[in-house]
């Protein structure tokens, strides 16, 4: 299909949309996995402080009650460094873990709990040394089978336990959620890229053919202008035809008029003779009469007699007859003028429903004489003159009509098809009476008829139908066998623009 300048434009406007869709769809895309990577990162670095916070606060507490277990069991002061060092850390250590948990309120109340039950643990722990240090080591003994500080160690175990683990869940949480984010921008970038290959082939495949009609353009106008001068000679050669038949025409006009106006001239001079013998008889009626007067007298009433009833009505029948045909002459030519000034409208035109109702027309005729129409191929659609057309094939076929063979039933044939050139052939054949080859050109001059004139007409039909083929972009020529039957072809333009834009 071919692309105009503004579909090139609207096209190339389309794709620059849809690639700047694309493209803000993979930035848009990024911008929130920026985001939710932020926001993840985030979350990972907190539950990593909070758990690392958690593990290492665990650690002391275990760290302490090893230490004194271990000073409880053997009274070696050396045994008492891991207390010691924990004892030291645990304050600063737990604040950092109760300040991880500030923005979460309910863990930040456990935390809470948690500084209290860590808190009497290490008082526990103390109290146990301390006694163990005094030589009070049953005393101290006695306080740890009491299951206390095992307590105050378990609840602090649950709290983290729960926590690291929360805080696990959420390292996993974050890590899930960024991958999927990862794997939603490359599903985006993806189908964008797509997107983005589609616009630019596209784009090129627009270009391209944009460029193949411009190039084919540039290569018709070549050829056309290289075909110029052909064209031109053409034109001259039709434009010299056109001159020929202006020649040919003012030649039978001035030569068919003039013979009617010959004849009246004729019977008008017999006229005034046979009038002269009447006023003759007339003036000298009066006159005496005698043997010689009464004889002239008489030979004078009969040439009155026979102007009166002879010689003027047949002088007056030709003049009549001859002003007939000087009328239908004349007629024609002003049919044929206003014909010729008659615009042409082009439309769209169903020729095998044209042609079948041309041959409707006259097929009660053809039927009458037992005969038939028939239309052969396929005719195509086509742009062109309507009335044109009709005239053209219902003067063909009424000729076909008046001019059959009376030996014979009437077959006519009528065939459509494509010609060269982006033309249109159709081909009227009858087995009517045919045509002798020396008429074969007359019969499309005016007023010229070919065979013996047993049928009205004035011989205008078939100069009326090569005139409307050439105005249509065409012409008419006869093949035919006296006879045997004639075959009409007429070819015109298929599409009567290219005719009309040409004059």
């Amino acid at each position: 299909m071919p692309i105009s300048k503004n579909a090139l434009v609207r096209s190339t406007v389309l794709f620059l949309l849809l690639g700047l869709a694309a493209l803000l769809a993979i930035v848009g895309a990024m911008v929130w996995l920026v985001n939710e990577t932020a926001v993840n990162s985030n979350n990972l670095i907190k539950a990593r402080s909070e758990r690392a916070a958690l593990i290492t606060l665990r650690g002391l507490g275990q760290d302490a009650e090893t230490g004194q277990r271990g000073y409880l069991l053997t009274n070696n002061p050396d045994y008492l460094a891991p207390y010691n060092d924990a004892k030291s850390k645990f304050p600063a250590q737990m604040d950092k873990v109760q300040a991880a948990f500030d923005d979460e309120p309910a863990q930040a109340t456990l935390a809470a709990r948690l500084r209290e039950t860590m808190t009497a643990k290490f008082a526990e722990l103390e109290t146990t040394i301390e006694l163990a240090k005094n030589g009070q080591r049953d005393e101290a003994l006695a306080i740890v089978n009491a299951d206390r500080g095992r307590e105050l160690m378990d609840e602090a175990r649950a709290f983290f336990d729960r926590a690291i683990e929360k805080a696990d869940q959420t390292v996993l949480d974050s890590i899930a959620r960024q991958q999927r984010g990862i794997d939603m921008l490359r599903w985006v970038t993806f189908l964008g890229a797509l997107v983005i290959i589609g616009v630019v082939g596209g784009s090129i495949w627009t270009v391209w053919q944009y460029t193949r009609q411009l190039v084919e353009a540039q290569r018709e106008v070549a050829v056309l202008n290289a075909d110029l001068e052909r064209r031109v000679n053409e034109r001259t050669a039709d434009l010299g035809r056109a001159n020929e038949e202006i020649q040919r025409f003012a030649y039978i006009v001035t030569h068919d008029l003039r013979a009617p106006l010959v004849n009246i001239m004729g019977f008008t001079s017999e006229l005034e003779a046979s009038l002269g013998a009447l006023q003759d008889y007339v003036g000298e009626a009066t006159a005496p009469t005698g043997g010689a007067a009464a004889a002239a007298e008489t030979d004078k009433a009969e040439a009155a007699r026979l102007a009166a009833f002879e010689e003027l009505p047949e002088a007056i029948g030709f003049i009549r007859s001859s002003t007939r045909k000087m009328d239908g002459l004349i007629n024609a030519i002003l049919k044929l003028s206003r014909e010729g000034r008659r615009t042409l409208k082009p439309e769209t035109i169903d020729l095998q429903g044209l042609l079948e109702n041309a041959a409707n027309a006259v097929r009660h005729q053809v039927v009458d004489a037992g005969g038939e129409v028939v239309i052969d191929g396929r005719p195509p659609a086509l742009l062109s003159d309507r009335l044109t057309l009709e005239q053209i094939f219902g003067n063909l076929l009424d000729n076909a009509v008046k001019y059959r063979s009376k030996d014979r039933p009437l077959r006519v044939r009528i065939e459509a098809g494509v010609g060269p050139g982006n033309t249109v052939v159709v081909r009227v054949e009858d087995n009517g009476r045919g045509i002798a080859p020396q008429d074969h050109e007359r019969i499309f001059e005016l007023f010229r008829r070919s065979g013996s004139q047993d049928q009205a007409g004035e011989g205008i039909g078939l100069a009326h139908v090569r005139s409307m083929a050439r105005n249509i972009g065409g012409d008419v020529g006869v093949q035919s066998e006296l006879g045997t039957g004639s075959t009409f072809e007429i070819t015109f333009a298929r599409d009567l623009r290219s005719v009309i834009g040409a004059i």
